[in-house]
């Protein structure tokens, strides 16, 4: 659902359009926060369309294979595709997680170090709550614990 709020965000950011954050303006700036919430909440439109399409799917009707190998064949597409929109749920946890960080200010910032999170990572991965090397030391530690 689009607030009045998410709807006069969208229309003040189009005039932004062709925008790419650099490191040569002040990090986190109001416009950086406003292109990093566009691109999430983009991100989101586009995995809940995706769900109402495979919903859609599911709601036609069980498989109707009348070959047993083609049969098995779709029960494993549907299996995957499942699969898929349950990580995508998890994903749209994340991406409101984000949001709520933008709001309070928080976000672009290490969540363990408090130092900024490289723009290229926040691009690549607008979810981020580490740095790379805070990642790094993160997976790092959670090898070592699982092989203990």
């Amino acid at each position: 659902m689009a607030t009045a709020y998410d709807q006069s965000f969208s229309v003040s950011f189009k005039s932004q359009e062709g925008y790419r954050p650099t490191a040569n303006e002040e990090f986190m700036n109001s416009t950086q926060l406003a292109y990093f919430r566009h691109k999430l909440l983009d991100w989101k439109d586009e995995i809940l369309r995706e769900s109402r399409g495979t919903m859609a799917q599911l709601k036609s009707g069980p498989i109707r294979e009348a070959d047993l190998t083609d049969r098995a064949s779709s029960e494993t597409d549907w299996s995957i595709e499942l699969r898929t929109r349950d990580r995508q749920r998890k994903l749209i946890s994340k991406i409101d997680a984000a949001l709520r960080r933008i709001e309070s200010g928080e976000y672009g910032f290490c969540e363990v170090s408090g130092e900024p999170i490289s723009l290229a990572r926040l691009e690549a991965r607008p979810i981020a709550t580490m740095s790379v090397e805070a990642q790094e030391r993160h997976e790092k530690n959670e090898r070592i614990t699982r092989e203990d």
